[in-house]
């Protein structure tokens, strides 16, 4: 990142190629769509380009992409939030929204083929990711997922390590008791 501050173009790509991957993977995994966590990805490179002249030189430059990556998502979260406050207050009729379907994080060229097992399992599982609050999902996501300490997940999220390890334990706690009951039920 010091690189780049001073200028060097290959240090940009040598800094994109290191982290874009785990940036795209957090970013799909907090929007669940593909399209919307690649523009997420780009406007975390926009805004690091802009900020560069404000970086603090030595300090690791991850924490601050997550960050960066965190709001952005945060910002879309609330845009699709308020688009469906606007449509619903415009609809005419009672009919019911149909429900988003939640999709899988991965490509299907890269995963392998899933039995129906596997399908319910992830389908129950998604379901109850969507009944976490917010934070517990943030903290969830980036200690399981992402496998940042909980001082970085702090750093990212703006909060201390304490909360962060309490969010994601409630988190997993909460995962577990929804998805339990449901896959017994499934099998049964």
């Amino acid at each position: 990142m010091g690189r780049y501050c001073d200028g060097e173009d290959a240090a940009f790509r040598a800094l994109y190629d290191a982290t874009a991957a785990r940036l795209l993977h957090y970013a799909r995994a907090m929007l669940g769509d593909r399209a919307a966590a690649e523009d997420v990805l780009q406007r975390v490179f926009i805004r690091v380009h802009g900020a560069r002249a404000s970086y603090v030189r030595g300090a690791d430059p991850v924490p601050w992409l997550y960050t960066i990556a965190h709001r952005l998502c945060l910002d879309e979260l609330r845009r699709r939030r308020r688009a469906r406050q606007v449509f619903e207050e415009q609809r005419s009729d009672d009919r019911p929204a149909a429900e988003p379907r939640a999709g899988l994080t991965g490509d299907a060229e890269e995963a392998e083929p899933l039995d129906a097992g596997d399908e319910a399992l992830i389908g129950l599982t998604l379901a109850a990711l969507a009944e976490l609050t917010e934070d517990q999902r943030q903290a969830l996501v980036l200690t399981k997922l992402h496998g940042r300490s909980h001082a970085e997940a702090a750093a990212i999220l703006g909060t201390t390590a304490g909360a962060i390890k309490l969010r994601a334990h409630r988190a997993y706690e909460k995962l577990r008791a929804l998805v339990r009951p449901r896959a017994a039920a499934s099998e049964s």
